[in-house]
């Protein structure tokens, strides 16, 4: 067991208690597999009533990687890559799953995680107006997470900005949702589940890092979008065979609002941390409103910190400094908030 307090991650501990109890209870049920059980079905008719979107397909999947190249490689035609921001989990943290599959992640410069319309606009505008652009890869869709890797937000003016530029130039939206419900539920969010499923071709909804044990929702709005994306999931052995165990947790989630209240928790203790931060006069590297928060240490600090503390290696600031990660969660514990403020008000 580590001694230490841990804030490394958002996906550190087990999965909420009723999702504990729902699988319990379930245990010896008999269901059919892949997803076509009475739980799996629950889920999906109650995640279509929470987007608004009756039409909507959905599948799960078990983590937020498979999930990405399972939904790029179906969507895309083998001559096409996808954009994101240079910062995107799909460019930085997923191994070159994307590329693995066939499919060339075409980076853009990321403004505190994000990418804007106009940078889009500009990618596609210099594709096509290039002499040469049938010897290089196409772009076919863009990637953007909500909240991103910086734990920032799009507003919806942002993202029906990036959509027109999408509906202009042919392009796909899909929207990486592994922290989704951390997004929901912060006071700064303008965007709602319904918004993203009008405003998205594809995106997903997280589990792992959201209360779950395992497993991430597929939204597709417009039926017959992938066609034959359970085959896919298949071909690419993301589809499990007790699909249940993904059913299950997600018909929780979506009981209740839990979903929607999951989150709440991880912002208020995320808050205190950041208040924590500048009442001691640790310098922010920049504002993320979400369940992330990034900061600036001296390496000597860092390193004293470390032996209390865990935290997440973000990336190199200069010779002296470094960008640390803290993240909360839906079971940060406020004991060990606590701990990390007298902490971090002696470091």
């Amino acid at each position: 067991m580590i001694d230490k307090i841990s804030f490394a991650s958002d996906y550190l501990e087990g999965a909420h208690p009723k999702i504990l109890d729902r699988l319990i209870q379930t245990n010896f049920f008999k269901s059919v597999g892949y997803g076509l059980d009475e739980f799996s079905e629950s889920a999906r008719k109650k995640i279509r009533k929470a987007c608004d979107c009756p039409d909507a397909e959905i599948y799960f999947l078990t983590g937020g990687t498979q999930t990405n190249a399972v939904v790029i490689d179906a969507v895309l035609k083998s001559y096409q890559g996808v954009i994101a921001a240079d910062s995107g989990h799909i460019s930085i943290h997923e191994a070159g799953a994307i590329e693995f599959c066939g499919h060339k992640v075409l980076t853009l410069p990321n403004h505190y995680g994000k990418i804007s319309a106009e940078q889009i606009k500009n990618f596609v505008e210099t594709f096509n107006n290039d002499q040469n652009h049938d010897h290089m890869v196409a772009p076919g869709m863009v990637y953007i997470s909500q909240p991103t890797e910086y734990g920032t937000l799009y507003t919806l003016n942002e993202l029906k900005t990036i959509k027109k530029i999408c509906i202009e130039n042919n392009l796909i939206l899909y929207i990486d949702g592994a922290r989704l419900a951390y997004a929901l539920a912060c006071p700064l969010n303008d965007v709602s589940l319904k918004n993203i499923a009008e405003l998205c071709d594809v995106f997903y909804i997280g589990g792992t890092k959201c209360g779950a044990l395992i497993g991430e929702a597929v939204v597709i709005p417009k039926k017959n979008f992938i066609p034959h994306f359970f085959t896919i999931m298949k071909q690419h052995g993301a589809l499990l065979a007790k699909g249940r165990l993904l059913g299950i947790q997600f018909d929780e989630l979506f009981t209740d609002n839990l979903y929607f209240e999951i989150g709440k928790s991880a912002i208020k203790t995320a808050d205190k941390i950041r208040n924590a931060l500048e009442k001691f006069n640790y310098k922010i590297a920049f504002h993320s409103p979400t369940n992330q928060i990034f900061v600036i240490l001296n390496n000597e600090v860092m390193k004293n910190l470390a032996e209390k503390v865990e935290f997440s290696f973000w990336e190199k600031f200069d010779e002296d400094h470094t960008v640390v990660r803290f993240a909360t969660s839906w079971a940060t514990n406020s004991d060990d908030v606590d701990k990390l403020i007298d902490i971090l008000s002696q470091t």
